[in-house]
């Protein structure tokens, strides 16, 4: 939110004896300084009452009533709809409240849920025998139940035995972990990473979970483990960034984080730079700073022929797009932000400019509903979006050629900020592969600032680069609706066996396909499968 300066106003008399040129000064210090004040206080109404997001929300319907409207003549309860039925007529249930009468209905995956079966007994077969009742037949309920802890501690038992003839004593190894000598199963490790990065539980929460279960393992145990399994993960990263590079269409963001001690009580600002590739893949690649050279480390210097990088509206993008002459497209939801932060100050003209901006959304919306793809989706863009960006940059230009704007409004600067980028804006125009925004992106970043509220900083700068590695596969296991734990199980036992020249396999995109109908499994899930078998 801007802050604006203000300063002592003159009394009367101090105007009064003010020279033209001075008070000319006065009355445009004094305009500026309202401008800002009205931006401020519509900014502190639209957060406790108004409407925070830009989206255009359709009007309300005029037969639907509001709080506090007079229902004079309107029935309280609507009568349900009857059927006959054989001699007198039944009121029809929805369906919402059959099903919520069904209690045998499941609302669980019983191939991934354990369940415990609970027999119920019949209070009226009480002293009878078996031979003076028949079962026939059973109804089933089902209660969502927890249990203090989900930790097991896998036991294994290696006879040691010896040989009556030969006098000599033999025992099975040990089966090899994942990690050597960790006393960590592979479901344990995976499933620490996934409640720390996918929903956002820190180690020491853990750690107080691992406690009140009964299990008693030092904080610094849990965060070794997470080192060691990340540097296992890092080349399947590594092949992930090598396959984003490869696409021809990019996106790219920045967003903050605390990494490393400062020295003086205080945590060093750093950044994520999330690369969104063509193939539904992300990479959080941490750099120390916001400096623009961190794009050229990110991304090199020999993206393919016609590439196109998407961005908002940081000025590093358009020099590392000149440098490499790329297509430099910007993105929609950022003009259309601009806009609406400017809206209760001139509500009129920025109401106009959103209404053009939304009807761009709704043609893309369309292409949405209808698969279109290609020529069909250029072709539909070309008749019912261009005209509406040819029409709204030609009423901008007639603003500023009619100056009916204070250059301090911030009605104004949002203008200047779409004219000025008009070019780059107009790139998903022609080019079916360019998306009209970089929401994808946005909401794929969210992972970092959710995280960041729960762990609020990384006390090293190779934590930091840890946690960009693995949100980097988890959130683009989400991305291909991927199980973040299923593939977490399986790429952790088979990366050690996979050749070096084949890593790429193991990214989450290629795993779905090769290995994903038949995924590496710990010990405990075959005990589990054992179990539900017998219980059956």
């Amino acid at each position: 939110m801007p802050r604006s300066s203000t300063s002592p106003t003159p009394n009367a008399t101090a105007i009064a004896a003010m020279a033209a040129p001075a008070l000319v000064e006065l009355i445009s210090k004094l305009d500026h300084e309202i401008v800002h004040l009205r931006r401020q206080v519509a900014w502190f109404q639209r957060q406790i009452f108004g409407q925070k997001s830009e989206r255009r929300l359709p009007p309300p319907d005029p037969e639907q009533g509001v709080l506090g409207e007079d229902f004079a003549g309107v029935p309280d309860v609507v009568p349900a709809p009857k059927t006959r039925v054989a001699g007198h007529e039944r009121e029809t249930k929805s369906g919402r409240g059959q099903t919520a009468a069904d209690e045998s209905t499941l609302f669980f995956d019983e191939t991934k849920v354990p369940v415990e079966t609970i027999a119920v007994p019949n209070p009226d077969i009480a002293g009878l025998t078996p031979a003076e009742y028949e079962v026939i037949g059973e109804k089933v309920s089902h209660r969502l139940a927890q249990r203090p802890g989900s930790y097991v501690v896998l036991k294994y038992v290696r006879p040691v035995i010896k040989r009556r003839d030969t006098q000599v004593l033999s025992c099975p190894p040990a089966p090899v972990g994942v990690l050597d000598g960790s006393r960590a199963d592979i479901s344990f490790i995976a499933g620490m990473m996934v409640d720390k990065l996918a929903f956002h539980l820190p180690l020491y929460r853990q750690h107080q979970r691992l406690r009140d279960a009964g299990i008693q393992v030092s904080r610094a145990w849990l965060t070794q483990l997470m080192q060691r399994a990340v540097m296992l993960l890092e080349p399947i990263h590594d092949a992930q960034m090598a396959s984003i590079r490869a696409s021809r269409v990019l996106a790219m963001d920045e967003t903050p984080i605390k990494a490393g001690p400062t020295g003086t009580g205080k945590m060093k600002a750093a950044y994520f730079w999330p690369v969104y590739g063509q193939q539904d893949e992300i990479c959080f690649p941490y750099y120390p700073s916001r400096a623009a050279s961190h794009i050229q480390e990110a991304l090199g210097l020999s993206l393919p022929q016609g590439a196109v990088l998407q961005t908002d509206g940081y000025a590093a993008y358009a020099q590392y797009a000149k440098k490499l002459g790329l297509t430099h497209a910007q993105c929609w939801s950022h003009a259309r932000r601009k806009i609406f932060d400017a809206k209760d100050i001139e509500p009129g003209p920025a109401g106009q400019a959103l209404e053009w901006i939304g009807a761009l959304f709704a043609a893309e919306a369309h292409i949405r509903e209808h698969h279109l793809t290609g020529a069909a989706k250029q072709a539909w863009r070309i008749t019912h979006a261009k005209p509406i960006v040819q029409r709204l940059f030609a009423w901008i230009d007639k603003q500023f050629e009619q100056q009916g704007f204070l250059p301090s409004s911030p009605f104004t600067g949002a203008l200047a900020y779409l004219r000025e980028r008009r070019a780059g804006l107009e790139v998903y125009l022609d080019d079916p592969d360019v998306p009209i925004d970089t929401n994808h992106l946005e909401r794929a970043l969210r992972v970092i600032p959710m995280g960041r509220k729960n762990w609020l900083f990384n006390w090293t700068e190779l934590g930091a680069k840890h946690i960009g590695i693995m949100q980097s596969l988890i959130v683009t296991c989400r991305l291909h609706d991927i199980d973040p734990y299923d593939y977490l199980v399986d790429v952790l036992q088979r990366v050690a066996q996979q050749p070096a020249s084949k890593v790429h396999e193991l990214t989450p995109r290629l795993w779905k396909i090769h290995f994903d109908s038949n995924p590496l499994r710990s010990d405990l899930y075959d005990i589990t499968k054992r179990r539900n078998h017998a219980s059956e």
